[in-house]
């Protein structure tokens, strides 16, 4: 089959045939960005945050009557106060372990500092956040020590967030190291936290920061344990349970802490939570965007199809006579299903020719204003394929019921 029966034919419904090719157009850009974007999405969701969530739990709580005084005695009452909580934590049924911690990944808000090797860098290497703690952190998070050791408790520091006293001892994660020291020789050396010198102890495999920000993603496993007791008018610990015995759990540790000190307040929002409730919360607007651009595929997509066969089945119904005539001289069913393929597929494909250039021009304009990295030609061909098989589908129908008009019946319909 020729190609200049086919652009004759379709140069008689012009209107037609442009609105199908931007329309064919138009759903590949969109598609393939959309796609490409709900891919990252996805990929933030499953990204994994290096602790055992399963079994994990963060309580976390503000006391009504901390003093207010930032002296030695206010900072001793508020740590056996805080001491005192973990203990009552400690005793609860299910509980495997608990530990000091003021921050998980995924929670939000965090500390960061400036990461050199020494003193006299004027400009940071890189960017790190800080999980302070005391020595039965790593156990209860399930992370995954690679080298070096967990603190000691000996080592176990207390002092407010304000306070000058340096940790002189860190467990990093690997890709610390690896930035800092990229001859895989971190153990042991000395980093500057900021200004403040530590020695690398221990290196776990990865602990993701607990930001999900964009700002962040560079550096989402640059982390770094310092082992200190936060002290201060608030306190949150994370605790190790049995699998599935979360929620008796949290309402176990609300009961307990109260019963120890009243005083003290738990919003239902935050005061008790399980990793799984806060990965849920972290990636809500991911979720959300997923569901949001999918369903705008799948709507472009099936208005496509849609037009394609509402096109198909009205030159059909103009085109009886000739296929009518076509079949009296000679011309197979297969002929004439073949020939409003071809049609179809010659249409689909100059759509998805100017697709493909409004999809790179869109990802640009993305990458311009949404900081949106540029789209793998991959994701483009198979959006284009895609369309192409979408195409043929839609057409078949009207087609089929074409090569199936009888000689007599579709001429005598005229």
């Amino acid at each position: 089959m020729t190609v200049h029966p086919l652009i004759r034919a379709l140069r008689r419904h012009k209107a037609g045939v442009v609105l199908i090719v931007l329309q064919i157009a138009l759903t590949l850009a969109i598609v393939c960005n959309a796609v490409f974007i709900i891919g990252q999405r996805i990929e933030r969701l499953n990204r994994p945050t290096g602790v055992q969530e399963d079994g994990l739990v963060r309580i976390s709580q503000t006391w009504l009557n901390a003093p207010e005084a930032e002296d030695d005695a206010a900072t001793e009452r508020l740590d056996a106060m805080q001491r005192a909580d973990l203990d009552a934590l400690r005793r609860l049924p299910d509980v495997l372990d608990v530990a000091a911690s003021e921050s998980l990944p995924l929670q939000g808000s965090m500390w960061s500092s400036g990461l050199r090797t020494t003193p006299e860098q004027k400009q940071p290497i890189g960017q790190a956040a800080l999980y302070y703690g005391d020595e039965r952190l790593l156990p209860t998070l399930g992370l995954k020590l690679v080298a070096g050791r967990n603190f000691t408790a000996a080592e176990i520091d207390h002092h407010t967030i304000r306070s000058p006293r340096a940790a002189p001892v860190v467990i990093v994660t690997q890709s610390v190291a690896d930035a800092l020291f990229p001859q895989g020789d971190a153990l042991g050396k000395t980093i500057y936290l900021d200004v403040r010198p530590a020695t690398i102890v221990g290196i776990v495999a990865r602990l993701q920061t607990p930001t999900v920000a964009a700002w962040g993603n560079s550096w989402a496993y640059d982390s770094i344990l310092l082992p200190v007791r936060l002290d201060g008018p608030t306190a949150s610990y994370a605790l190790r349970v049995r699998p599935g015995r979360e929620q008796a759990v949290m309402h176990a540790a609300r009961e307990a802490l109260f019963a120890l000190d009243p005083m003290r307040e738990m919003p239902d929002t935050w005061g008790a939570q399980s990793m799984r409730e806060i990965r849920g919360k972290a990636y809500r607007g991911d979720r959300g965007t997923v569901m949001l651009l999918a369903t705008v595929c799948v709507i472009l997509l099936g208005v496509t199809a849609a037009g394609i066969v509402g096109l198909t089945s009205f030159w059909v119904g103009q085109r009886q006579r000739q296929i009518g005539i076509r079949r009296a001289l000679g011309a197979r069913r297969i002929d004439i299903l073949r020939y409003f393929q071809a049609e179809n597929l010659l249409m689909a494909s100059v759509g998805v020719v100017l697709g493909a250039l409004f999809a790179l021009g869109l990802n640009l304009w993305l990458m311009l204003h949404v900081a949106t990295p540029r789209i793998p030609m991959i994701y483009v061909l198979i959006g284009a394929a895609a369309l192409l098989l979408i195409g043929q589908a839609a057409a078949f129908v009207p087609a089929r019921r074409a090569s199936r008009l009888p000689p007599i019946a579709a001429t005598r319909s005229v």
